[in-house]
């Protein structure tokens, strides 16, 4: 049921809309999904990252990408290959240098803010449905400021996303030498997943061909624009598909490491 208001000056009325929206679709089901989804990959991420444990495969040299890279006190030497320089307080999760940057980079991510935005701050929940706070400041405040830092965190991002990739080579070892293996696979698969997530950010669109103003004269910048505007299309399912490959690739590395089962061999 709805009423009307009248304006000055004999203007049309507008209808007065008691109800909170008019949606009848299951508009809520999307910011449900989401607060799911994300609420069970942190809670795994933080109970893994401050395990302490499982983290290593000394015969592949597997080491999962939680953990990467290993360097407090704590960490087994043969996995810190990057040396032990911090402490090896519990408070302090064994890859301590790189998560803080991940998870920068993860929160200030323009999906990201859009989807923690409309599923945990109902800012708003969905289109045509009324935001769930009485005033708007924007990102000009704190502590949503620092998400102007997004293009800083995507530069840590680009690094840790090399050290991965290194892991990774550094991951085809055996008893006997070279060796190749599941484990190998489940890797790598991670790494491109990660490298395609981050080259796909808006920081790097832009970064790449943001500034030109003729691209005829930056042949191969404009080609890898092209090249990130394509994957940028791909963003959102490249944010997910990544929560599921690290958490994956993690899983698999601390099973192996628990003996739960042995890595599947290719070679050696």
């Amino acid at each position: 049921m709805t009423t009307t208001a009248t304006r000055p000056g004999g203007a049309r009325p507008r209808a007065a809309i008691a109800a909170r929206t008019l949606r009848t679709d299951r508009w809520w089901f999307a910011p449900l999904i989401t607060v799911i989804g994300l609420g069970a990959w942190v809670t795994y991420a933080t109970v893994r990252v401050f395990m302490h444990d499982f983290y290593w495969v000394a015969d592949y040299h597997y080491l999962t990408p939680f953990y990467s890279p290993c360097v407090t006190q704590t960490c087994l030497p043969e996995a810190a290959h990057f040396g032990r320089v911090l402490p090896g307080w519990w408070i302090i999760p064994d890859a301590a240098l790189t998560l803080p940057f991940l998870l920068l980079f993860r929160l200030t991510c323009y999906y990201y803010r859009k989807a923690y935005y409309r599923a945990f701050w109902l800012s708003p929940p969905a289109c045509a449905v009324p935001d769930g706070h009485e005033t708007y400041s924007g990102e000009t405040r704190f502590p949503l400021i620092f998400q102007n830092a997004h293009r800083y965190a995507f530069y840590a991002a680009a690094v840790i996303s090399l050290i991965n990739t290194w892991d990774a080579v550094l991951a085809f070892r055996s008893p006997e030498g070279f060796g190749f293996g599941l484990g190998n696979v489940i890797l790598w698969i991670n790494v491109i997943a990660l490298w395609a997530y981050t080259l796909s950010c808006h920081s790097c669109r832009h970064i790449a061909g943001g500034r030109l103003k003729h691209f005829s004269k930056h042949p191969v910048r404009y080609r890898f624009w092209t090249f990130v505007s394509k994957l940028n299309t791909r963003h959102m399912q490249l944010a997910w598909i990544t929560l599921g490959t690290l958490a994956f690739t993690d899983f698999y590395i601390m099973a192996l490491s628990a003996e739960w089962f042995g890595d599947l061999r290719f070679i050696n």
